[in-house]
């Protein structure tokens, strides 16, 4: 069989599966500290039966280059205790199998382009809003890489007027994207998650644009023909149109391409990330 895992800052996502798209068995485990949650994840594969060969898709950052020592390790995570966690290695070592590794949104990426939201298109961007913002890129069926891997939620986005003046709090930048509009920046704004706040708070608006902003940057820069937008804060009701309201008012007609440039939802649900950790194991067994 091929395992997977979905590496999350909340929780670790376990299955087992004949291929990426026909699981057998899933399973869950709290992110707690890494001795912890690593073993717990490796004794479940190991009542699961003999597999050929594992995929993580991991929340980050992460070291993606394998002529590195360091390739297979989370790096510089804001989740504590995390940092230098050498995930791939440990699970290559206690299951004896072939390791493919990358982050989760790539994950995401690939798997909602093969499988999902890509059908007969060249280009996708999969980026999801939660704990953290993160997105993954795929152009002619190929995840794209190259110093190390995306980091789109770290990007700068203007401000919606002079009134917001909210600090946001990325340990790194402050008021980068995932400073002013992940779940953490939601709560620490408002003191709610973005779904238990009324249609009518401002909040919705405002996350709103600054997702907006991100997809029209990834129009600008990649002319990416789908975005799908996923993770927890997207549950709330009514988001993602508003995110297309404000990204066609902010392209103002002027991108080529626009019109024909999809905002959506996954459609795979909150399983892209597992299959496409069940592809990372894939293709690692195939190589």
């Amino acid at each position: 069989m091929l395992a997977g895992i979905e590496a999350g800052g909340t929780k670790f996502v376990l299955a087992v599966g004949k291929s990426p798209t026909e699981i057998l068995a899933m399973h869950s485990v709290p992110t707690t500290a890494p001795e912890n949650t690593l073993r717990q994840a490796a004794d479940w594969f190991a009542k699961q039966g003999p597999i050929r060969a594992l995929g993580i898709a991991s929340f980050g950052p992460v070291e993606l280059d394998r002529t590195s020592p360091r390739w297979g390790q989370i790096t510089n995570t804001p989740k504590p205790g995390w940092s230098g966690t050498d995930i791939a290695g440990y699970f290559g070592r206690q299951l004896s199998v072939p390791v493919g590794f990358d982050t989760d949104v790539n994950g995401a990426a690939i798997a909602e382009a093969r499988f999902g939201r890509g059908d007969g298109s060249e280009s996708l961007a999969y980026v999801t809003v939660g704990t953290g913002i993160g997105g993954g890129l795929v152009v002619g069926g190929k995840l794209v890489h190259g110093a190390a891997h995306p980091e789109m939620g770290h990007l700068f986005t203007p401000r919606r007027g002079r009134a917001d003046i909210f600090r946001g709090v990325c340990p790194h930048h402050g008021d980068c994207l995932e400073g002013l509009a992940s779940g953490p920046a939601i709560s620490a704004r408002w003191g709610a998650s973005l779904s238990d706040l009324g249609q009518d708070h401002e909040a919705h608006g405002l996350v709103a644009y600054y997702l907006a902003q991100l997809c029209h940057s990834i129009g600008a820069i990649t002319a990416t023909e789908v975005i799908v937008l996923g993770g927890g804060v997207l549950n709330a009701g009514g988001l993602i149109e508003r995110v297309r309201t404000e990204a066609a008012a902010i392209d103002n007609g002027y991108l080529p391409g626009a019109q024909r440039r999809s905002i959506v939802s996954p459609a795979l649900g909150d399983r892209s990330g597992i299959v496409g950790a069940l592809i990372l194991a894939e293709e690692a067994a195939e190589n």
